[in-house]
């Protein structure tokens, strides 16, 4: 058995987009001065990055500022031909002179090769929690100001060990947050827009921005799922498409439903938000959502942009310059692929002008 002292991060991602992960890191880093190198293989659900500044790259590179990154943890060390009988002893070996964590979370990537390890995962948490706490690894009770220590599994025999801080780092297992469709939801999009709420915005940013009576546009709203889930927050909420609404949705008595098009109407007064998940080129929802920002319609946006099947960081990458610049106000921009997006990133879009 190996035990590699690993210096670098580990990031989980859709699987898929393992390259695109890996060039957005080795563009980041070089901006920040540092010629790291990516270890990828698609549809893992992960990238291993390298860094001649070690650990000092997690600093340079914050987990909010990467788009297709779900997680980013620092690596410890990597552990290959594991025995089935005694993981834990190769465990507590490379960790030695760790100081204590402040919780443990046993995971495996989010890939079909990997998801058979689930069982495997809650079941060597159970084991491995009492000897990291008798070891002086693990405080008595979770501590959330503390590092986390995540035990990845890739396959039964072969585990990342890797360290995550609760400020820079996702506090759900695999980078996932649990959410689950209500039963009344029009759509499964409105799980889409309820993870941007929770991944991209902080809790006092979401208790400042999201308010009842507050007023919202959401364009191309058929079937409803985005609107539903603003009406669900007290917003009121124009939904604008051809389309129709469910009777639910527009029996909230928060939605007047407009029939026209979202790339031709513009609202009468500015709005708190708008709220977009039209399928179209990324090009043009990018240009017509700079456009509400620069006519000054909206204070807030959530957006997606559906991507094309090649170069996918290019296009990503172009779009937000692009946005930015044309929205020719001041932004606080922050770009995700969520969990329940597919080929596609979410986009949150917050003025910074009082």
């Amino acid at each position: 058995m190996s035990d590699a002292r690993a210096n670098g991060l580990l990031c989980y991602c859709r699987p898929g987009f393992e390259p695109e992960l890996a060039a957005e890191l080795g563009e980041r880093a070089a901006q920040a001065g540092d010629a790291g190198w990516a270890r990828a293989e698609r549809n893992t659900g992960y990238v291993q990055f390298f860094s001649t500044q070690g650990h000092a790259l997690a600093q340079l590179l914050p987990l909010q500022a990467l788009i297709f990154a779900r997680q980013k943890l620092r690596l410890l060390a990597e552990l290959r031909d594991l025995d089935a009988k005694d993981r834990i002893t190769p465990i507590l070996a490379a960790l030695f002179e760790q100081p204590a964590f402040g919780d443990l979370i046993v995971e495996h990537p989010d890939s079909d090769e990997a998801r058979p390890l689930a069982g495997l995962a809650r079941s060597f948490g159970n084991a491995l929690r009492p000897a990291l706490r008798k070891a002086g690894l693990l405080t008595a009770s979770a501590d959330p100001h503390l590092p986390r220590l995540h035990v990845c599994f890739l396959s039964g025999d072969h585990a990342l060990l890797a360290s995550g801080h609760p400020r820079d780092a996702s506090p759900w297992p695999s980078g996932i947050p649990r959410l689950r469709t209500p039963p009344d939801a029009p759509s499964r999009s409105a799980l889409k827009l309820e993870e941007a709420l929770v991944v991209m915005l902080d809790p006092e940013e979401r208790a400042r921005l999201v308010q009842p009576g507050m007023r919202a546009a959401d364009l191309g709203a058929a079937p409803g799922g985005w609107t539903w889930v603003l009406a669900r927050n007290g917003v009121r909420v124009t939904a604008i498409d051809n389309g129709p609404l469910r009777q639910h949705v527009l029996d909230t008595g928060l939605v007047e439903h407009l029939r026209a098009d979202g790339f031709q109407w513009s609202p009468p007064k500015p709005l708190d938000w708008m709220v977009c998940d039209m399928v179209e080129s990324p090009k043009k929802v990018t240009a017509r959502m700079a456009q509400w920002f620069r006519e000054g319609w909206c204070r807030h946006a959530i957006f997606n942009l559906k991507l094309p099947m090649k170069k996918r960081w290019d296009e990503t990458r172009e779009c937000l310059a692009m946005f930015e610049e044309q929205a020719q106000r001041p932004l606080r921009v922050r770009a995700r692929q969520l969990y329940h997006d597919r080929e596609e990133i979410t986009v949150l879009a917050m003025s910074t002008a009082h």
